[in-house]
């Protein structure tokens, strides 16, 4: 008997679904997009409810993280860890997809 042959011409190896997603952003150039709504998405549990709380707005525009602030003191003490906190968003996103902060 004669083995039925596969001419789908997909790949024969099992990928985790994770990274079949991660293939297909990349694909179709929207991984970017996507890590910045995860990153907006995540903003309170990067941060903290208090100051979350306190964020008016916030968005990306060209791998800069603009975040808009209610209270003038929480402004500051952000400027001034503005390192620790992209820490911690490299942390959970990888560096590169945000290369700078902006307090407003």
């Amino acid at each position: 008997m004669e083995k039925h042959r596969d001419f789908t011409g997909r790949k024969k190896e099992v990928a985790p679904l994770k990274d079949a997603i991660e293939e297909l952003l990349k694909a179709y150039r929207l991984k970017d997009k996507f890590d910045e709504r995860r990153i907006i998405q995540a903003w309170p549990e990067i941060i903290g409810q208090t100051i979350a709380s306190r964020t008016s707005s916030i968005y990306i525009k060209e791998k800069k993280l603009f975040v808009k602030l209610t209270s003038g003191p929480v402004k500051k003490e952000l400027i001034m860890n503005r390192s620790k906190v992209m820490d911690l968003i490299e942390k959970q996103f990888g560096k590169g997809v945000i290369e700078e902060l902006v307090f407003l």
